[in-house]
């Protein structure tokens, strides 16, 4: 997601530390702590406006969850929805979500969501995909023994992939939907690029995949 600079976006953030973390890797292993309970722990990779990571919480009020993105003027929208509702089970990280080993410690997170990611369809970058194996790798770090990926996409060619990545690394293919908005799941928050491409007729993919227990080899 490309927005416009958003002039004082950076002062926003800075001014509700209650909401924007301004030391993530501080909170490494200690994120419970931060939220004053032991709920489990979603996070979003790339959560763009925040629409998806909002209703989740909002919808959600006993588990913990962390909106990731590295635009600043995009995470400063996601603010605007987290002040409004006054979430207390939502904090906010603008950092790179490539390097997530650095704010969570391994087993710390229960779930990650992938939502409309960039699909980067030239084979050159392929690397920079969120469900290319080196970004596997990180999630799985980070996330409990068996932890979950919930994935969608407009994008056919990216779905595809994603569903080859999960596979060649190990992970188990737990549930599929080839067009979710004409399936009976229930509970879909929808985040602002779902509303826009399913406005338009188009189909959106889903699918949950689950990484290998080592703990039990």
């Amino acid at each position: 997601m490309r927005v416009r600079n958003r002039p004082g976006a950076a002062e926003m953030l800075a001014a509700r530390p209650e909401y924007v973390v301004q030391d993530p890797e501080a909170w490494k292993g200690r994120w419970s702590e931060r939220f004053g309970n032991d709920h489990p722990i979603h996070i979003e990779i790339g959560m763009g406006k925040g629409q998806f990571i909002t209703g989740m919480a909002a919808a959600h009020p006993e588990i913990n969850y962390i909106g990731v993105e590295m635009q600043v003027s995009v995470v400063s929208m996601a603010l605007d929805k987290l002040v409004e509702k006054e979430l207390p089970n939502l904090q906010l990280l603008h950092v790179d979500g490539s390097e997530l080993t650095n704010y969570f410690a391994s087993s710390e997170v229960d779930q990650i969501y992938l939502n409309f990611s960039d699909p980067w369809p030239k084979k050159k970058h392929e690397k920079r995909r969120l469900t290319s194996p080196s970004f596997l790798a990180v999630d799985e770090e980070i996330l409990r023994p068996a932890g979950e990926i919930h994935f969608k996409t407009d994008n056919q060619g990216l779905f595809e992939y994603s569903l080859s990545s999960f596979s060649k690394y190990g992970m188990t293919i737990e549930q599929v939907w080839l067009d979710l908005h004409e399936s009976s799941y229930e509970g879909n928050i929808m985040t602002e690029y779902e509303e826009k491409f399913s406005n338009k007729g188009q189909r959106i993919y889903r699918v949950e995949a689950r990484f290998q227990d080592k703990t039990k080899k």
